[in-house]
């Protein structure tokens, strides 16, 4: 007892003593960061010099570090601002931070299974943060970086709100298998599939956008890898580049909460060009004079105007964001509800999120990233459907109405023509289409630093989509004496992916010269998919929805149908190494062994590498000296990559059960083999005039071999289909060009202006015999296709008769012949050539950010050049043959030669169009008040129009435009057929924090 109190006695005086010199020797040190304008920065790191001691602002931009008497300097940075090292003065600091000079060569960015510094980037890629998204209604990531890179296309497919997109990276370079892009959420590959069950019959054909349940506001950034040198870490699946979606996370600062609401008005930005009653009564006397009173009903009725409608657009969203070093959280939820223009369609969609990034130990090695991703969307569709016959979809039936008949009668009545001149309003009555699809994503990270300079990290993702879809059609509405046989439908898709991955990452400064990082991995992939449909007719309204009790139809017209996917399954080996000598000599190397179910038994597997170097020239002793370049990098690069985008199972026997029958569809192919592409890719990175000049030039050259298709077997063998490797060569090459300068810079004006230009080539070569594809559609063009995959030419070529104008005699189209011959007589269907390309030769992004004081503008154009568009719905619905029961097209009513209303309509070029477009994206005038009072902080409001005009010569509803044509599985580009068309929205929005 005497030595325990004894010991006790010595121990609390020792230890007063050791907590005073401990306090003597380190003070609290405490500042604000602010930028160039004095407005606080949150976020930023502080961190005392040639130590680990640090931290972050909070939401006021201050910040508190114990801090040793011995410490003299501070390191401050905050991403696209320049680093900046401070001396300690005092026991409080401010410290204004100016904008990065480099342009955010130290920002770090997401490169694939990890992350680099701008400036050691050897690859082709392209990093766009949130500031720089393209502003409006946005329902899907790939909406905002449209026209904002060089190299990419993305084109709206279709105006329908949550309608589906085409994305190209560098062009077309499939014959067969897909061409769109490997999106990747958070290091988690995406598969690429829609939720969305297909409709049946007239119902609406579009499939949605794969990436809509993801909430514009969640994305952080966006990373588009374009070369294989870049893209090689993802293998099988890189072929047609990667875009890599970083999201928002939590960070360190008390709870902060930012809202944005943004509510609007969409409206068709132009109507298409038929004649009015006016001139319809014209054209009857002129061309049917015969017709003239029989076809006049006295009235004066748009048909068009009555199926659109001003659409009221209401967006919301918040998210909450705090934490401490031990743990960072953000939680954010959001409600769209998007009206179409046609009526009767909408989009609601409901997204919540929850981030979190914790650090556990006392040494803070042990880390957990975690997300959830929930999202449901309510769908309505107007019955806009390409694949329709003689009756045609609303758009067709609008166009094609007869402006001199009302479409009501004096008792209000819908007027009833026939059952092929259908009332559009009828239609779409007559159609009820509903879907609701359900997104469920949760990555789980753990990870632990076994070292400074070693990290394991394990992620493991989950991905469950459902999709439920019901249909119902008032067959008695369109044709009085079916209205006993009305149907319905129900459709289900489900589908659930799974990663496993397993991650070794090492980054080390060796020394002053040297550095290395490398990451090895092993990855596994598994996708599921499911789809049953139950369809009967027979019902008789009662008021109910038919898909509410679909035992009511007739049993014996009641259909079936269930299927699930082939196993389809990845695994995978990565490895990349990077070198740094000196921040001048940077060398990138990758390979990548993917095994997948896909494909034969003796071709599973395949290697995949890749090499980069690049050189910072600027950061050479000649060139410092020089002044003339702030940054010079020379960058080439080559890799190898595979494509595997097509159904599983197409390398094995496949059965298909049918009514109490089994069929074979597919013969197996065990010397099935990935798609490869080989690229090499040159670029160069420059800076002058202190950085307010800079930008980067690209030439790559990208062949495809092996491309991936499915043939029918030629007889004598038995009849079915196989997938092959075709022979041949698939080459895209071109030239990107980006380039951003700031034209004023002052302490209240700054003027930068970016634009981006890319020049593409795309050709096809030793292919056996052609492949056809391009579908054709209307009254007349049954089983008409338009484009071939055929050798020295690019893809999906147009496949067309030779039109040469209005024969006077006869009134009939005149043709080229294949002797060169110009006459009426000339067969359009055996008189075909090749002409031109649906490939863009030149993409076009052009962005520009004005502002003064308070005030700021930000204008976004996108277009293509080069290629030409068929213009289907011209073809097939707006010709002068619909006289004199309905109406046609402005441009057909032409007087300087009479052409004949027996004239019939023909794949040729009379329709083939220039689609050279260059269009107002977006347009947003914003006005920073700032804080109001001791709540509302950084409250901002913005006017924004999307969609204003477009500059083009092209007479359909829009050039940017891609109904789908495919045929056996190959894809088509550049056909316009009866579209639901694309609106102009105004958008007033408010931003503000608490």
């Amino acid at each position: 007892m005497k030595n325990k109190l004894l010991a006790q006695c010595f121990m609390i005086p020792t230890l007063m003593l050791v907590t005073f010199v401990a306090a003597a020797q380190t003070r609290i040190l405490k500042g604000k960061v602010v930028d160039e304008t004095q407005s606080p920065l949150t976020g930023a790191t502080i961190k005392v010099k040639g130590t680990n001691t640090a931290t972050t602002t909070d939401p006021e931009g201050s910040f508190l570090l114990n801090i040793s008497n011995d410490a003299k300097f501070l390191e401050v940075s905050y991403i696209g601002y320049a680093l900046k090292e401070v001396p300690i003065a005092g026991n409080d600091m401010t410290i204004a931070l100016e904008p990065s000079t480099d342009q955010g060569l130290e920002e770090v960015v997401v490169i694939g299974y990890g992350t680099a510094r701008k400036k050691d980037l050897t690859g082709s890629m392209v990093t766009i943060g949130a500031k720089n998204f393209n502003k409006g209604i946005m329902t899907s990531p790939d909406q905002l970086i449209q026209g904002k890179t060089p190299g990419v296309m993305v084109i709206n497919n279709t105006g329908q709100p949550g309608g589906s997109t085409t994305v190209r990276i560098r062009g077309n370079s499939s014959i067969r298998a897909s061409n769109n892009p490997l999106f990747v959420l958070d290091g988690v590959p995406m598969s690429g599939n829609s939720p969305l069950p297909e409709g049946r019959g007239g119902f609406s054909s579009d499939r949605g956008n794969p990436l809509t349940y993801l909430n514009p506001g969640d994305i952080a950034s966006m990373d588009i890898l374009k070369d294989a040198s870049a893209t090689a870490i993802y293998g099988s699946r890189g072929a047609n580049g990667v875009v890599i979606i970083t999201t928002k996370k939590g960070k360190v600062g008390s709870p902060e909460v930012s809202v944005g609401a943004s509510g609007g008005v969409s409206s068709m930005r132009e109507y298409p060009d038929v004649l009015n009653a006016a001139r319809f009564r014209e054209a009857l006397k002129y061309y049917t004079p015969s017709d003239a009173t029989n076809a006049d009903f006295g009235g004066n009725e748009d048909a068009f105007k009555a199926i659109t409608q001003k659409a009221i657009t209401q967006n919301y969203y918040a998210d909450v964001a705090g934490g401490t070093e031990h743990g960072k959280y953000r939680l954010s939820g959001g409600y769209l509800n998007q009206n179409g223009i046609i009526r009767g369609s909408q989009l609601k969609k409901y997204t919540a999120n929850f981030t979190g990034n914790f650090r556990f130990l006392e040494n803070k090695r042990l880390g957990l990233d975690f997300a959830v991703f929930l999202t449901q969307m309510d769908n309505k569709y107007a019955p806009i459907n390409a694949m329709v016959g003689s009756e045609g979809n609303v758009i067709s039936q609008a166009l094609q109405w007869n402006p001199t008949r009302p479409l009501r009668d004096e008792q209000g009545n819908l007027t009833f023509v026939s059952t092929t001149t259908r009332n559009p309003l009828t239609s779409i009555e007559a159609f009820k289409d509903i879907a609701t699809t359900n997104t469920m994503v949760i990555n789980l990270a753990p990870y632990y630093k076994i070292t400074d300079d070693l990290e394991y990290r394990f992620i493991y993702s989950a991905m469950r989509q459902t999709g439920n879809r019901q249909g119902m059609y008032r067959a008695g509405l369109i044709d009085p004496s079916t209205n006993k046989d009305e149907q319905a439908f129900i459709s289900n898709n489900g589908e659930t992916n799974l990663q496993m991955t397993h991650m070794l990452s090492y980054n080390k400064q060796i020394n002053e010269d040297w550095s290395v990082n490398a990451v090895a991995g092993y990855e596994y992939l598994d996708y599921k998919f499911n789809n049953n449909i139950m369809f009967g007719r027979g019902f008789s309204y009662m008021g109910l929805d038919y898909f509410d009790y679909m035992q009511y139809s007739t049993a014996a017209l009641r259909e079936v149908a269930s299927y699930r996917s082939p196993t389809n399954q990845l695994q995978s080996l990565f490895l990349r190494g990077g070198f740094n000598y000196l921040n001048r000599y940077l060398l990138t190397a990758t390979v990548r062994r993917d095994g997948s179910t896909k494909f034969g038994s003796n071709n599973k597997y395949a290697v995949f590498p890749s090499l980069a170097v690049a050189w910072n020239v600027a950061e050479e002793q000649f060139l410092k000296s020089s002044g003339i370049f702030d940054q010079l990098k020379v960058r080439l690069g080559w890799g190898k990559t595979g494509n595997q985008e097509f159904p599983s199972g197409a390398s094995q026997d496949r059965l298909v059960f049918g009514n109490q029958s089994i069929s074979q569809a597919n013969y197996g192919n065990p010397d099935l083999k990935w798609e490869t592409s080989t690229t090499i890719n040159a670029g160069i990175d420059f800076g002058i005039l202190g950085n307010r000049l800079y930008g980067s030039i690209d030439y790559f050259n990208k062949k495809t071999t092996d491309a991936l298709f499915e043939q029918t077997l030629a007889q004598p063998a038995p009849a079915g289909r196989i997938w092959v490797n075709l022979g041949g060569e698939i080459v895209n090459k071109g030239v990107e060009v980006a380039l951003t300068g700031t034209i004023v810079k002052n302490d209240n004006w700054n003027w930068d202006l970016t634009g981006n230009a890319t020049f593409l080539k795309n050709s096809v070569s030793g292919l056996i015999g052609y492949y056809q594809t391009g579908a054709l559609r209307g009254q007349g063009f049954s089983g008409v296709l338009g484009q071939r995959m055929v050798n020295d030419q690019p893809l999906n070529v147009w496949y067309l008769a030779d039109y040469q104008g209005i024969d006077p005699q006869t009134g009939m189209s005149m043709y080229r012949g294949l002797d060169g011959s110009i006459s009426s007589k000339n067969d359009p269907a055996m008189n075909k050539f090749y002409m031109n390309s649906p490939n863009p030769t030149t993409l076009l992004g052009i962005s520009t950010n004005v502002s003064y004081k308070q005030f700021s503008l930000a204008a976004n154009m996108n277009g293509a050049f080069g290629h030409y568009l068929f213009n289907n719905t011209a073809a097939t619905t707006l010709g002068l043959s619909n006289l004199s029961s309905r109406n046609i097209g402005s441009a057909f009513f032409d007087t300087s030669v009479k052409e004949s209303t027996s004239n019939s309509a023909s794949a040729s070029t009379r329709y083939l169009e220039k689609g050279d477009y260059l269009k107002m994206a977006n347009l947003t005038l914003s006005y920073k008040v700032g804080n109001v009072g001791k709540t509302l902080k950084d409250l901002s409001v913005s006017l924004t129009g999307q969609n204003l005009f477009i500059i083009t010569k092209y007479t359909g509803f829009d050039p940017e435009v891609n109904t789908d044509g495919a045929t056996n599985g190959i894809p088509s580009l550049g056909i316009e057929y009866l579209p639901y068309p694309p609106a102009r929205n105004i958008l007033l929005g408010v931003n503000f924090s608490l």
